[in-house]
């Protein structure tokens, strides 16, 4: 294999035996796992509004009038009975939010038994958003090649063999266990017409219908029949299109489904549209961290050290893996806690949209790899969010504007989920999740948008400022209920709480998102009455205080972590993804940062993928090459499937994507007013090349390295025509002007 396959292909030498082996495709809406089996071929199918149930009513009526109880009761480290009043008059009922389910099974039966199959190689190939499969059984070739299509909007299959050959193929909807008979459809009927239309009603009240459709057409003088409810087909050469729609984008879902499939049979440049459409995004932006001679099939590889390819090729596919489960459209949904991929009915935390880190992690690369319109599902999201999250934070607390907790579904619920005390009472999600909406204006310069998301923003930082009371002390705004997620401490009585006031996170998010929303009224030109009290609310934060062990505290008091190798870092936010500490501006805080991760370490931290990679950008924030090189081994070595999916375990995609973009964290930086070139690169990627890669202020940048050191000039397009400054390995600044493309050396 070329240099550029090593980095840019997963390929393997036997079937996928189980999901984990399997190799996903998606448009961004309509997605599959491909098995590439020879004997039952197995694709299983999803469609991203195919959920369990519709809108819920279910905020909590007794909450507002509990708050002022509960606040003493936290104010006085009275843990047990703080506790005992949230779960009285603080769970939503239900306490679950909806969850996310498969559209269902989809196999094509060969009766090729693995025992008389020869020359198997089975590919994905991220240059082209393609999987295949090809072997020789019998004498007889046979290839197959499936790829789902964002212009055309349906799956595609393509099967060709040496010599005609017979299989059948069944649609239905049944869970990921193979043995299961179980199946959750409403009717599945196959026609003369080569299709096979299966209709099913996912359960709970107001669910969104579904229809999927399948499709087939004979290239060469084949024929088939229908048997039953399946097709029996005996060609040399065969289409299949998928198609699928819900009620939740269209009202006659299988008119919708037949002309989708119908439209794409007749479309004789299926392949090149979807390749050309894919290739527009996923090559804008190019990485290669040195060659490997190594042709080792991806499982193999992943079980030794990683090579520079290797790791370039999990960057890659971060980036084919958002193109596949994030793209922007009618009604789109951002990727949930599982991408676009759940094979469950009942899948871990409901395949949701967590938003105390989950969902954000998922769009950590978008604007950095240059992959920007990947993130408006999740603003699309955002916008109803804002609406239902008026009823929250008024009916929970009283307060203008509104709130999310720290869970959301495709209705955009945004009451408390779960009855799970260290995280369900928790109303910031949604101002963090605002934080993106400055980030992504700071990477693009799109007026419009800003404009778009700035009632949103706004409402936020209404919430924000209502939920703000005053400390023991009357000099300092603090948020009550409070905090830090997931995790709990050691009171100074020695008892175990996890409500507090104050915690880190919640006043750096706060911090941030008054910030954006004050630069933001600067951008549009605004007069708006809610600055000044924005800005007085920002000021009577607590600052960030330094604890016994010299580490960054993260609640107001120093407690005791009643584990210390907690696997969120919630109070290293303005770390990273937030930039209020970093090595230049606060030093002190970036040192006691440092203290948090080796104490994390120390106590076996990061044992989550997504925690992994999390790390991975704090360590990159901090200039630390060597933490990022060790927490990139062990993300590949422990937290990684066969199919180099993240593995929590179980499977969730977070931690692909941060570590998608802690890799180029390591390579360039721009969250500090300037850019920064290779400010934590192991010596291990002495050679290498990154470009068409972004950074804050509407730049595109280029450029190489040889032994370490830039090969100059450096590139930068300055896109919105701003001003910057460029910062070399070893310190070297330098100032560039204006519009165009720049060519810049140190010297």
């Amino acid at each position: 294999m070329t240099a550029n396959d090593m980095a840019n292909k997963l390929h393997y030498t036997t079937p996928a035996s189980e999901w984990s082996q399997a190799l996903p495709i998606g448009n961004g809406r309509l997605g599959a796992m491909v098995y590439g089996r020879t004997t039952t071929e197995l694709l299983q199918l999803n469609e991203n509004s195919v959920w369990y149930g519709g809108p819920q009513d279910r905020t909590p009526r007794d909450a507002l009038k509990n708050l002022p109880r509960l606040r003493e009761l936290i104010r006085s480290e009275q843990h047990q009975q703080a506790e005992d009043l949230v779960r009285k008059a603080f769970f939503a009922t239900p306490h679950s939010q909806r969850h996310y389910e498969p559209l269902g099974t989809f196999t094509l039966e060969f009766g090729h038994s693995e025992d008389g199959v020869t020359n198997y190689k089975r590919e994905l190939d991220l240059d082209t958003a393609t999987t295949s499969v090809g072997y020789e059984y019998g004498g007889v070739g046979f290839k197959r090649e499936a790829f789902a299509s964002q212009p055309d909007d349906v799956l595609v299959l393509r099967l060709e063999s040496s010599v005609k050959s017979k299989f059948t193929l069944r649609l239905t909807r049944v869970s990921e266990r193979e043995y299961e008979t179980n199946e959750f459809v409403d009717s599945v009927v196959a026609g003369k017409d080569g299709t096979i239309i299966m209709h099913a009603t996912p359960g709970g009240k107001g669910s969104n219908k579904l229809c999927c459709v399948v499709k087939i057409q004979c290239e060469d003088d084949g024929n088939f029949e229908v048997a039953g409810g399946c097709l029996v087909v005996e060609s040399r050469k065969t289409t299949i299109i998928i198609a699928a729609q819900t009620t939740f984008r269209c009202d006659d879902v299988e008119y919708a489904a037949v002309g989708d499939a119908s439209r794409a049979l007749e479309q004789r440049s299926l392949r090149e549209n979807h390749v050309e459409n894919y290739i527009s995004l996923y090559s804008r932006m190019e990485l290669n961290l040195g060659i490997d001679q190594s042709d080792l099939p991806t499982d193999q590889r992943l079980l030794g050290p990683p090579d520079g390819s290797l790791i370039a090729l999990y960057h890659n596919y971060g980036r084919y893996l958002l193109l596949s489960c994030s793209r922007p459209g009618m009604k789109a949904l951002p990727a949930t806690l599982q991408g676009l991929w759940n094979p469950s009915f009942q899948p871990a935390w409901g395949s949701k949209y967590t938003i105390n880190i989950n969902t954000q992690m998922n769009y950590w690369p978008a604007n950095l790899c240059n992959l920007s319109e990947c993130e408006i599902p999740l603003f699309d999201l955002l916008e109803r969010m804002a609406i239902r999250g008026k009823k929250t934070a008024e009916i929970m607390y009283g307060c203008r504007g509104w709130c999310a907790h720290h869970n959301t579904d495709i209705w955009a619920d945004t009451d408390p989920q779960d009855r799970w005390m260290p995280a369900t009472v928790w109303p910031l999600a949604g101002a963090w999740l605002c934080y993106h909406i400055w980030e992504h204006y700071q990477f693009n310069g799109d007026m419009e948008f800003l404009k778009g998301m700035y009632p949103i923003l706004r409402g936020s930082v209404e919430f924000l400022v209502d939920f703000l009371i005053e400390d023991a002390t009357g000099r300092y705004f603090i948020t009550n209920p409070s905090l830090s997620p997931e995790n709990t401490f050691l009171s100074e009585k020695n008892t175990q709480g996890v409500l507090c006031e104050g915690s880190t996170i919640d006043k750096q998010i706060i911090h941030a998102v008054f910030s954006a929303f004050v630069e933001t009224v600067s951008e549009l030109k605004l007069s708006d009455d809610l600055l000044a009290k924005a800005l007085d609310s920002r000021e009577r934060l607590p600052p960030m205080s330094i604890g016994s062990f010299g580490q960054l505290q993260e609640w107001q008091k120093d407690y005791i972590e009643h584990e210390p190798g907690h696997r969120h870092t919630s109070h290293l936010w303005a770390l990273h993804p937030g930039n209020a500490i970093s090595l230049t501006k606060t030093p002190s805080l970036a040192a006691a940062s440092a203290v948090v991760l080796r104490r994390r370490a120390e106590h076996g931290g990061g044992h989550t993928g997504w925690s992994r990679a999390w790390l991975i950008n704090l360590h990159a924030r901090l200039g630390d090459d060597e933490g990022c090189l060790e927490h990139i081994g062990r993300l590949l070595k422990d937290s990684t499937l066969p199919n180099m999916l993240d593995n929590h375990p179980p499977f969730q995609i977070d931690g692909n994507f941060g570590g998608c973009a802690g890799i180029i964290e390591m390579l360039i930086q721009s969250h500090d007013g300037y850019i920064h070139l290779l400010p934590a690169c192991p010596k291990e990627w002495r050679d290498g090349h990154l470009k068409g890669v972004k950074a804050r202020g509407g730049f595109e940048v280029a450029f190489e390295w040889e032994d370490g050191v830039i090969k100059e000039p450096v590139v930068v397009k300055s896109l919105l025509g701003n001003d910057g400054i460029l910062q070399f390995p070893g310190g070297r600044r330098v100032e560039f002007d204006g519009p165009g493309v720049h060519h810049i050396c140190s010297t």
